[in-house]
């Protein structure tokens, strides 16, 4: 029996700290007030209130079981009745106009879009088709710069062997060209110093020089 008596006794409350009162002057310190009262305890749950649901008119009534006669005798209290269901029934016409409303927005909202994207999308495929030509002009140009390189290191190669195969022939022309045919010694001397002089002016105009 004071076993029981004892395990029903009560452990003692802690006792709070008594806290000084804070008034806050503003809208800034009653929300740090607020703040610094919920770090005091960071292991407590806070509550999140969840978003309230649109408004909604309640739905008829499948069965009426009050219908309202043309009696004379209707008592006092039939007035404020009928003026309860006449502001349930304008409350519920005024919400099936706010949502026809508000679903016509949303329609037009969302041609708004598909027009934009459309529009957006033409952009787009325009700026590549552009993109596309200006870079196809570019290879060509590369292309056609690359070809007439070419064609100008196959021209000077071909004039370079045109003009070692024309100097041999002056060459052999200046050393073995036999003195009967010139008559004179000094017409000899005179056709070597014109060869070699056109030799030399060849040399030097050379296109890879």
């Amino acid at each position: 029996m004071a076993s029981s008596a004892a395990s029903s006794v009560r452990p003692p409350r802690p006792k709070k700290e008594p806290q000084a009162l804070i008034i806050p002057k503003n809208a800034a310190e009653e929300q740090k007030l607020k703040l610094e009262r919920l770090m005091k305890n960071p292991d407590k749950a806070v509550p999140i209130p969840e978003k309230m649901s649109e408004w909604a008119p309640r739905p008829p009534p499948e069965f009426v079981r009050d219908v309202m006669g043309s009696s004379a005798g209707a008592g006092s209290g039939e007035f404020h009745v009928y003026r309860h269901l006449r502001r349930r029934e304008y409350q519920r016409q005024d919400y099936m106009d706010a949502m026809a409303e508000k679903q016509k927005l949303d329609a037009e909202f969302q041609k708004r879009l598909e027009r934009n994207k459309i529009a957006a999308e033409e952009q787009t495929a325009k700026r590549r088709k552009k993109r596309q030509k200006l870079k196809e002009k570019k290879l060509l140009a590369k292309k056609m710069k690359l070809e007439q390189k070419k064609q100008n290191e196959g021209g000077s190669f071909l004039t370079q062997e045109s003009n070692s195969h024309l100097l041999h022939v002056l060459h052999w022309q200046a050393d073995s060209l036999p003195p009967h045919h010139l008559g004179s010694p000094t017409a000899v001397t005179k056709a070597t110093a014109v060869s070699r002089t056109v030799i030399k002016e060849m040399g030097t105009n050379q296109p890879w020089n």
